[in-house]
């Protein structure tokens, strides 16, 4: 099978995959999720002007000229509105949030009045409604105001609550299941023997599903054995995953025995080896499941780079679709390049790179050794730089694109 270029493969992942269907959370868990409809306010912010600071309620020709004495007439505090109207030569005591008495179209702030019993004498002018906030200052009723396909931030829930909204219709969080396999790994906090390594994909594999809204199923580290793996994948089967996620196994060698268990078990293997580096042998498939639609196969290089880029550039957009958000694949940014590079070969590279700020914008400077296997460059790493198939030697100042990590 040919090397598919990157594109063409994330297009056959992402390819009749729809939205999960919907279901309603209370606000207070609504972090994170995606919206399933547009979401329009219930009701109008603030409902009525409101006093924006502490001070007194006045009719703005009042205090055009000052000094000027004025009478109290009564309070208003936040929640507790006055009945009254306030006339010429008249005034209201008011609050923070207290609503704007009938008459009333300005509010001089406190700093600026003396009071003495129920006369207040403003010292210093005030414009026509100055510190007053209008109704509808905020958003109106009616106001479409968070969009379908929108993961929910906490501002969003701020506004939702505002907007007056217990509950809210989201799309359900997207089930991954994720398998490492070889038999030379061992959890972390083992005593190694020989030849042994320890298991690291599955942790950031599963850290990254659920940065992406994801919910994970371990199903933990197969042997190299086609009875263990093929056990282990009708365990995502049960599990109802949407997505199978493995790790390791998809290369050609005696032991990678992946692709034939996943085989062997009714995959439909859509494709098998991109034009990408690091992570050349990625594989993608479906098994068909009796009114659950497919289940989705990502199987990803074990090399622990290799794993990674890969499923921030295929995993990561396709838990995006499956959770129905609008921005589905990762964005490409721009920076300044940090140092020459050579021409490219026929696969595209995503290189490590360090991300600093120069003085015409950020710089990407690729790490020094690009092997799939080094785990401290990725960590140091704030992108991955891009360079396409055969792309020309550049020189450090050039501009060059990038996909930044979240943090």
């Amino acid at each position: 099978m040919a090397l598919m270029p990157v594109a063409e493969a994330l297009a056959r992942v992402l390819a009749d995959t729809a939205p999960l269907p919907t279901e309603q959370v209370a606000l207070d868990d609504a972090l994170g999720r995606v919206l399933a409809t547009d979401l329009a306010a219930l009701r109008t912010q603030p409902p009525d002007a409101v006093s924006a600071m502490d001070g007194y309620a006045v009719r703005g020709a009042d205090v055009a000229q000052t000094p000027v004495t004025l009478k109290v007439i009564g309070e208003v505090a936040a929640g507790h509105p006055f009945a009254g109207a306030v006339g010429a030569g008249e005034a209201a005591r008011i609050f923070t949030g207290g609503v704007m008495p009938q008459g009333a179209d300005t509010v001089v702030i406190q700093e600026h009045t003396a009071r003495e019993g129920d006369a207040v004498t403003v010292q210093k002018p005030s414009a026509m409604g100055r510190n007053v906030r209008g109704a509808g200052i905020d958003f109106k009723q009616g106001d479409a105001l968070l969009a379908k396909g929108r993961r929910l931030t906490d501002r969003d829930l701020m506004l939702a609550a505002a907007m007056n909204y217990p509950r809210l219709t989201v799309h359900r969080k997207p089930h991954v299941a994720v398998l490492g396999s070889g038999d030379e790994l061992i959890m972390p906090g083992g005593t190694l023997k020989p030849g042994e390594i320890v298991y690291s994909n599955g942790f950031a594999l599963s850290a990254l599903v659920r940065a992406e809204g994801g919910v994970v199923t371990d199903l933990g580290i197969a042997r190299d054995d086609l009875d263990d793996l093929g056990r282990r994948i009708r365990g995502a089967r049960d599990a109802k995953a949407d997505i199978l996620l493995t790790s390791g196994g998809a290369s050609v060698g005696d032991h990678d025995l992946m692709q034939k268990a996943l085989k062997a078990e009714g995959l439909d293997l859509s494709f098998w080896r991109v034009a990408l580096r690091p992570g050349r042998p990625m594989m993608h498939g479906r098994f068909a499941r009796d009114g659950l639609g497919a289940m989705q196969v990502l199987g990803v290089p074990g090399n622990p780079v290799s794993s990674y880029v890969c499923a921030f550039l295929f995993l990561a957009p396709l838990i995006r679709k499956l959770s129905g958000r609008s921005d589905v694949e990762q964005p490409v940014d721009s920076a300044i390049l940090g140092h020459d590079l050579a021409e490219n070969d026929e696969r595209a590279d995503y290189l490590r790179a360090t991300l600093a700020m120069g003085p015409d914008g950020p710089i990407a400077t690729p790490v020094p050794v690009q092997d799939s296997s080094l785990m401290a460059p990725l960590a140091r790493a704030g992108c991955l730089l891009i360079r396409e198939p055969f792309a020309p030697a550049a020189k450090a100042g050039d501009r060059c694109a990038i996909l930044k990590f979240a943090f």
